[in-house]
């Protein structure tokens, strides 16, 4: 398994929304967001739905790939949406749920502790990915999905912070330039 901590720094930034289901959503899609695209062969989906999910392995074919994407565009339109105060659209519940359907991974103790999976596949990622959505859409959390206040970032969070008024993506990142161009009288 590949762990976030040895992805590069602008792409380990991709994965650190605070759920899984945002997590997917930076992998890149269509139109604007296709320049962040790196989710483009197999090898690419097992790896990626991998460092999410923090999987050792899985099986992942072809036609998971559609599948994918139609998740990743459908989880970015109600993200965003929910981010910007507007109404779930009905084609990306309809295509959520789909998903949400499928039999998802399914946890297993393993003799050291920790939990592994049972025989993980894409599908099965997929769906506890969506279903990871449909949580967070729902919940107490749905109002506090972000959108980084970074004009060069526009990555989304969940804002889990105590007061609800964190603005960046990552203080370490965005929220320090923020802070260095504002002292230096940029912005």
């Amino acid at each position: 398994m590949q762990s976030r901590a040895s992805l590069p720094p602008d792409l380990r930034r991709r994965f650190r929304t605070g759920r899984a289901a945002l997590d997917l959503v930076h992998t890149g899609g269509e139109g604007e967001f296709a320049a962040w695209e790196i989710v483009h062969t197999v090898a690419d989906l097992r790896r990626f739905l991998a460092v999410i999910l923090e999987l050792d392995e899985l099986d992942a074919a072809e036609s998971d790939l559609p599948t994918m994407r139609t998740l990743r565009a459908a989880i970015t339109g109600a993200a965003y949406g929910l981010a910007a105060g507007t109404a779930l659209r009905p084609a990306d519940v309809a295509a959520i749920n789909a998903v949400a359907a499928q039999p998802p991974l399914i946890p297993e103790l393993r003799l050291d502790g920790s939990v592994g999976y049972a025989r993980p596949t894409a599908a099965a990622a997929l769906s506890t990915l969506a279903r990871d959505a449909v949580d967070l859409f729902t919940g107490p959390l749905s109002g506090r999905i972000r959108v980084c206040a970074a004009d060069d970032c526009g990555l989304l969070f969940v804002d889990a912070s105590r007061p609800g008024r964190r603005r960046w993506c990552s203080m370490d990142r965005c929220g320090n330039l923020s802070k260095v161009r504002r002292y230096r009288g940029q912005e």
